[in-house]
């Protein structure tokens, strides 16, 4: 049995999808983008600033689901552009400092609303 998580301390969907699934004991995040959910306005074009909203907002879609970054065992990372890596991947070393997820980070030609990063996960439930 699926169980559809949602919160307002993310940004609602774009579309027709759910911010996240519960299925058993994993959480399956959708892919969060730079969008601040309480003024519903895009964080700037800068690619740090960008991948910081995005993981407050996994966060925050993680913590509706009873569990947090602590637990998250997977990510795919989606950049406009590869020349961006590093600097995403400094802020994102800041949120997974200890026994960081496997990860895939792929460059891909656009991302909704045309943002620079976007992130999805799973993650375990205790």
């Amino acid at each position: 049995m699926k169980k559809i998580i949602r919160t307002s301390d993310a940004p609602d969907p774009v579309g027709p999808y759910n911010q996240a699934v519960v299925v058993g004991q994993l959480v399956f995040t959708a892919g969060q983008i730079a969008i601040d959910p309480f003024t519903g306005r895009l964080v700037e074009n800068d690619v740090r600033k960008q991948t910081r909203q995005v993981l407050e907002n996994l966060k925050a879609v993680l913590q509706a689901a009873g569990t947090d970054l602590n637990h998250v065992v997977k990510t795919t990372v989606f950049l406009k552009n590869m020349d961006d890596f590093a600097a995403m991947n400094e802020v994102y070393a800041e949120y997974f400092p200890e026994h960081s997820p496997a990860r895939s980070a792929v460059e891909v030609a656009r991302l909704p609303k045309d943002v620079l990063v976007e992130i999805e996960c799973i993650a375990e439930i205790e």
